[in-house]
Parts: C-alpha cells; sequence; structure tokens
C-alpha cells in the first residue's frame, strides 16, 4: 500500500491542530503561533500549506466537515432498515465525547463568522445542502418502505437537522434543562413519533 505524502500528512496535521485551537480558543483568540505549536511546525510551514489566516480557517471548516462525513460513512455502512439508519446517525451527532463536542465546538464559530463572511455562509450552505439530502433520502426511503408515514420528508428532515442543531448548541452551553441526555430523548422521542 502506497504511504501518503509527506505534503498531505502535515497538512492534516496543521488542520487538525487548528480545529483543536478553534475548539479551545474561538477564532477571535486563534493565532497562528498557538496552530504551529500544538501541530509542532514553525509558523513558516503554516504558511507554505496555507496562504493567510482566513484560508487557514476556511480549510479547517472544510477538514472539520470531512470528519464528520467519515463518521456518517460509518453509521449508515452498518446496514439497517432507514429509520434505524437515521436514528444511529441522530444519535452519532449528539455531543457525547471529546471529539464530538470539540467538532460542535468548531461548528458553532463556522455559524457565528460565518454570520458576516460570504464565503463561510457559501460552505455552510454545502455542508448543509448534503447533510440534508442524506436524512431527506433516509426519510424516503422509509415511506417507501412504509416505515413511516406520509408527509413532506424535505419538512421532517428540516425538523431533525434543525433540533440536532439547537438541542446540540444548548447541550455545549451547559445549559440545566438540556443535557445531552435530555437531547437524545427528544431526538428519539421525534423519530419514533413517525414510525407507522
Amino acid at each position: 500500500m502506497p504511504r501518503p505524502s509527506v505534503e498531505a500528512e502535515r497538512r492534516a496535521q496543521i488542520l487538525d491542530a487548528t480545529c483543536e485551537v478553534i475548539a479551545e480558543s474561538g477564532i477571535q483568540e486563534l493565532r497562528l503561533t498557538d496552530v504551529a505549536t500544538r501541530a509542532g511546525v514553525s509558523s513558516g510551514t503554516i504558511h507554505y500549506y496555507f496562504d493567510s489566516k482566513q484560508a487557514l480557517l476556511h480549510a479547517a471548516f472544510e477538514h472539520n466537515y470531512r470528519h464528520s462525513l467519515e463518521r456518517r460513512a460509518a453509521v449508515l455502512a452498518a446496514g439497517g432498515d432507514p429509520l434505524e439508519l437515521l436514528t444511529r446517525l441522530v444519535e452519532s451527532y449528539a455531543p457525547l465525547d471529546a471529539e464530538s463536542v470539540s467538532a460542535w465546538r468548531v461548528w458553532a464559530e463556522l455559524w457565528v463568522h460565518g454570520l458576516r463572511e460570504p464565503e463561510l455562509q457559501e460552505l455552510n450552505e454545502n455542508i448543509y445542502g448534503d447533510w440534508r439530502r442524506t436524512v431527506v433520502g433516509l426519510l424516503r426511503d422509509a415511506q417507501d418502505q412504509r416505515l413511516i408515514g406520509d408527509g413532506d420528508p424535505v419538512l421532517m428532515a428540516n425538523t431533525v437537522v434543525g433540533m440536532i442543531d439547537g438541542l446540540a448548541i444548548q447541550v455545549l452551553l451547559g445549559s440545566h434543562n438540556m443535557t445531552v441526555d435530555r437531547m437524545r430523548a427528544t431526538c428519539q422521542a421525534y423519530l419514533s413519533g413517525l414510525a407507522v
């Protein structure tokens, strides 16, 4: 099996470190020297791979999304009927462990900074377009197999996506009224309510 290029490995190392720093400190406090230290490289090495801090941030958001896709692919590959797959997929997005909490913190930073950056808005649109299509596809398949009732799968998918995002933000903010267990139970109750 061929060895991945050193450049690809180094780039991924820098992007992992950037996501970690974003998750811990936010974009406002992010310094390239902090990323370099975390990645174990020099600031010059970061500049070799990324023309600007903005380019690094955009690449880090895309990197975070690719990790999300990898987690999603593993869930979907496990098999099962569409409603089971959707239930496991939704469960996989709950901020249950350090890795998922970190990923959610990066998403939150994307949303905040995307309010003022058209390029981040476009990235968010692409990411969420793909995510919604996955959820819509599973819901349509579940309808075709008569596992859930009739209804607009796009509206149902928007409800699922909005519910996950809104509840996860409350969990990240440490809400006493919305713990991760309550989030999971709420999502499960909604999906169970779709079943016929």
